[in-house]
């Protein structure tokens, strides 16, 4: 968990520290105050462009030197960092204990998971957003996910630029290119299915409560690495007219129902959808405070003020053992019955107060 973090030149904070206690980080103030920059920075500590999927240098603050920082301090003695300096606005820079990384290795050391509204509609977006949803929830629970997605993406990627070329590509480089997919693609398959199952067996376990539970399935990727290389094989002249791969796990979906109606999410209400996707979000903060040997650090943007308030306390008892829980919202009253002690800090004009 985090023990500190500090902010220099991102978004709308000059600077700025935070020093967080290990259950309830809370942060008040108006809107467009800078809570939710302080949750994307947070989010920017874990492989990924974060809960915003901003390009890098849009965070940097305006007026600033041009790049930003982005530093906290672990538990263990560990210290990671990221941020762009102003000659490279879009090369990221990642340290870890003051040495240069790549970002994928920051999985090694923090599980960082979110919700925010832009996610309230995930149910009936395009496949695409719950596949990353799907993805962040995997890289909490196996941090050699991210590796094995950067390495699928670029041999993909790679092969789409070979199949596009005017002249015929060697076969040969185009084979080489397609076991690489077969081998990062089985390894990403098998990481999402296993998290599936997981949070599949957590969620089957636990009573019914005010937040709805949900059932998990996978569509559109059967796992079969020898198939796949056929399926590669034999699509080359499909995907080059396609200009994109046309088979593979990147075109896998996440399925979601409501458990105990039978209903799919996508066809539940707005009300239902969120309380489901709080519940799930919920039971995977706890399977991977369980299983991954360390608790996450939860981002909950503006989430109590849109429940009620028996689903408000029911959200408070079930985070409290979740991990380290970070929640903003515009009235520091939606916070007051948070069992136990909780950080409070106020945020107004990009400045961020401690609360006595």
């Amino acid at each position: 968990m985090l023990t500190r973090l500090t902010l220099t030149d991102f978004r709308n904070h000059a600077g700025g520290t935070i020093e967080p206690g290990g259950g309830f980080v809370v942060l008040s103030g108006p809107n467009g105050a800078g809570k939710t920059n302080v949750l994307e920075a947070v989010s920017l500590l874990a492989p990924g462009r974060g809960l915003r999927r901003a390009p890098l240098s849009d965070m940097a603050r305006e007026g600033g030197a041009g790049g930003f920082g982005v530093a906290a301090d672990l538990t263990d003695d560990v210290r990671i960092g990221t941020g762009t300096q102003a000659n490279a606005p879009e090369r990221r820079i990642v340290r870890v204990n003051g040495a240069g990384a790549a970002a994928t290795a920051l999985a090694e050391w923090l599980s960082v998971l979110w919700l925010t509204p832009a996610m309230d509609r995930l149910f009936v977006e395009p496949a695409g957003e719950r596949r990353r949803f799907l993805d962040r929830m995997t890289l909490a629970l196996n941090p050699a996910h991210a590796t094995q997605a950067t390495r699928y993406d670029a041999a993909m990627r790679q092969r789409n630029r070979l199949l596009a070329e005017d002249a015929a590509p060697d076969p040969d480089w185009l084979s080489a290119l397609e076991a690489r997919m077969v081998e990062h693609g089985v390894a990403l398959g098998a990481a999402r299915a296993e998290a599936v199952a997981m949070l599949e067996d957590r969620i089957a376990a636990l009573p019914a409560t005010d937040f709805p539970r949900a059932a998990l399935a996978l569509e559109g990727w059967h796992g079969d690495g020898a198939l796949f290389a056929r399926e590669l094989a034999a699509g080359r002249a499909r995907d080059a007219a396609a200009g994109r791969a046309l088979s593979g796990p990147h075109r896998v979906d996440l399925i979601v129902t409501d458990r105990d109606r039978g209903m799919a999410a996508a066809r539940c209400s707005t009300g239902e959808q969120k309380a489901l996707l709080l519940g799930l979000v919920l039971a995977h903060a706890e399977l991977v405070a369980e299983r991954a040997g360390r608790r996450p650090v939860l981002l909950l943007d503006e989430v109590a003020a849109h429940l009620d308030p028996a689903r408000r306390a029911a959200l408070f008892a079930r985070a409290a053992g979740a991990g380290q829980v970070w929640l903003t919202g515009t009235e520091a009253a939606l916070f007051s019955d948070i069992p136990g002690d909780a950080t409070r800090y106020h945020v107004a004009g990009g400045r961020i107060e401690r609360d006595q």
